[in-house]
């Protein structure tokens, strides 16, 4: 691999652990901890929704048999280790592809930094205080790392199981109160572990959930391990066989120190508002004014349409570029499906994505074929050259009398430049909790989420939790 860029001269493994290491919660600010509180708030909701999905229930089976520990809660399937515990909760976090994502680092910092650090909070007895600095040291490292190797680390690596797992172990090793040093011998650990590659993605595999998950795993593993006296490469990002030079063509370490413990990077967070990959949302959000615009009923856009193309970005193509999916997990993936949904329905949400809604041949539902028939999705410099700062999408619809509608759009619902409240998130959480575990257990889990920061003792906030029924 070429790399352009220069050989990193400041130790970025170094001052990243140091500052980490030294955090403390009083120092984060009041909006920091907000941002904090509203990412479980929107972790929550994904976590417990997916659960009860069948990856989740086979990566539940698999942690309880990887020991006799029971210290923390493994949702909707009793207790295990912590390590089992962030495996798991991270598996079914990212299932129903509604956790949040952050666009620097294309990477989802929710599903592996915080069932890692509520799996060794839960262990240690933390406090709410304690839990949030974690969540947000987490969500620090992971992001920052994450786009020191971005955009060509993500050619071939996802990263949220690569760069995400020194979130999670920065998580657990401000838990464990690590020192700086320690911190390092923890990151030296997590790097040596960090994997996550996008062949998954031709197959429809299931390793995309098991990246955040395995992620969490590792992170755990390596802060405990550090903890132990075991030591890690001091140099893991920076070292001439380090992080940055196998898993980036053109990276830039100083984007992890850039305004480091100054400014915390979960504030940049974004939040997903429909159930499928981060690429398309952009695009569906286009989609749906548009089609808000002419008035279309459910099903109408065909009789209207002659004529569909959505322009994107490189790198988000090569991601979402499946025409006719066959499954709902391809859907999920298919930007050209979920702007046909969009423009049907008015809405992608789980719905869409539901089994029936396949078959062999691909799409069952007449109208949204229709339209994939008429769908062209290109690439298109301008756009590719806005990535990863934004993530932009035109639309060109051209209808039956030749009239042509346009719109665009930089940045979805969701992030900060076009932000939702936290009104809203909770609202997120209640629905996919109600849908499949109940309202009453939707109300519980939003007051847990709620009250988190005031917990004296982090092993009994989301306890409950791990013995539900299905609704």
């Amino acid at each position: 691999m070429t790399h352009t860029s220069p050989p990193a001269t400041e130790p970025a493994t170094r001052l990243l652990a140091e500052a980490l290491a030294t955090a403390r919660y009083e120092d984060l600010g009041a909006e920091t901890i907000e941002h904090a509180r509203r990412a479980v708030i929107d972790w929550l909701g994904s976590a417990l929704a997916g659960a009860v999905e069948p990856a989740a229930r086979m990566a539940q089976r698999v942690v309880a048999g990887l020991g006799a520990s029971s210290d923390a809660t493994v949702f909707a399937a009793g207790r295990s280790s912590s390590a089992g515990a962030g495996l798991a909760n991270g598996v079914a976090t990212h299932i129903l592809e509604l956790d949040d994502v952050h666009k620097g680092s294309t990477l989802h910092a929710a599903a592996p930094v915080i069932p890692a650090a509520l799996a060794v909070a839960e262990r240690e007895h933390s406090t709410g205080h304690e839990f949030l600095l974690s969540v947000v040291v987490g969500y620090d490292a992971a992001l920052r790392i994450g786009e020191a190797v971005n955009p060509s680390h993500y050619r071939f690596w996802h990263p949220t199981g690569t760069a995400a797992t020194f979130g999670a172990a920065a998580a657990a090793a401000s838990l464990l109160r690590l020192t700086p040093t320690q911190t390092i011998d923890a990151l030296g650990s997590a790097g040596t572990q960090a994997a996550g590659l996008w062949e998954f993605n031709a197959d429809g595999a299931m390793s995309k959930h098991l990246h955040p998950g395995k992620a969490a795993f590792n992170g755990v593993l390596a802060a405990d391990l550090a903890r132990a006296g075991f030591t890690g490469a001091t140099r893991i990002l920076e070292g001439d066989r380090g992080f940055f030079r196998a898993t980036s063509a053109s990276y830039d370490a100083d984007r992890v120190t850039d305004r480091l413990g100054q400014e915390w990077k979960i504030g940049e967070n974004c939040y997903k508002l429909h159930s499928c990959c981060g690429h398309t949302h952009t695009a569906i959000d286009v989609a749906v004014e548009m089609r808000a615009a002419r008035n279309w009923s459910h099903g109408e856009a065909p009789h209207h349409i002659a004529e569909i193309t959505i322009e994107t970005y490189g790198p988000g193509f090569e991601v979402v570029k499946q025409q006719n999916p066959r499954t709902p997990y391809q859907a999920k993936f298919s930007l050209a499906y979920c702007v046909a949904a969009a423009l049907c329905e008015g809405l992608v949400e789980l719905e869409q994505f539901s089994p029936d809604r396949f078959g062999p041949v691909g799409v069952c539902d007449p109208s949204i074929v229709a339209l994939l028939a008429r769908t062209r999705v290109v690439v298109a410099d301008d756009l590719t050259a806005k990535y990863p700062a934004a993530w932009p999408a035109r639309l060109a619809i051209t209808l039956a009398d030749g009239t042509v509608l346009r719109g665009a759009s930089d940045f979805p619902r969701g992030n900060p430049e076009n932000p939702v409240t936290t009104t809203e998130l909770e609202r997120k959480l209640v629905a996919l909790v109600s849908a499949r575990l109940g309202p009453e257990l939707a109300r519980r889990a939003l007051g847990a989420a709620r009250a988190v920061g005031e917990r004296s003792d982090m092993a009994e906030a989301f306890r409950e939790f791990g013995v539900v029924e299905v609704a």
